[in-house]
């Protein structure tokens, strides 16, 4: 009799497993969606067309205590696509992974939207001596999306970032 409640419960939680499964539309969590605005983006091509897909919205980290906190703690970015980095005048300041979960991948743009390198970033837990990840020249914009979804949104060598300023389209993965 008990085994047949136990296997019971298996089959009924796996259908609910099922019936949840992700839309293609999930809420962002509430502690990263209050705390940074968001903005649309697309991705050009080195001849300049729009990749597939051709807008997506990210997460934008403006201040200096947004960029600091950036994707600590996080493990679902729900609907966004990663979150960007904006700087108002160039830079070459490099990021670590202290206290993010998530592996990621990163990418470097230069004021004009231009890609400057990527690189992907390996979690490092809670301690002080996290590997240091920098670009191979000065940029604006950094563009961090889970580890191996740069090549997804397109993002490659003689590629630009535009930021559009709103959210038109999330990217469905």
């Amino acid at each position: 009799m008990l085994v047949a409640i136990v296997v019971g419960v298996l089959v009924v939680a796996g259908v609910n497993r099922r019936a949840a499964a992700p839309a293609v539309f999930r809420a962002p969590q509430p502690d990263i969606a209050g705390a940074f605005s968001q903005v649309g983006f697309q991705i050009l091509s080195p001849a300049g067309m729009a990749v597939s897909p051709a807008e997506g919205c990210v997460l934008a980290a403006d201040t200096p205590e947004q960029r600091a906190t950036g994707l600590m703690t996080v493990t679902d970015l729900g609907s966004y696509a990663g979150m960007v980095f904006r700087y108002q005048e160039d830079t070459d300041g490099s990021f670590y992974m202290k206290n993010t979960p998530m592996p990621l991948s990163i990418a470097w743009f230069d004021g004009q939207g231009r890609y400057v390198s990527s690189t992907d970033m390996d979690p490092c837990g809670n301690v002080d001596s996290c590997p240091l990840y920098g670009p191979e020249g000065p940029y604006r914009t950094a563009l961090e999306v889970p580890q191996g979804q740069l090549a997804d949104l397109g993002v490659q060598e003689g590629s630009r970032l535009v930021l559009q300023g709103d959210c038109r389209t999330p990217v469905t993965r």
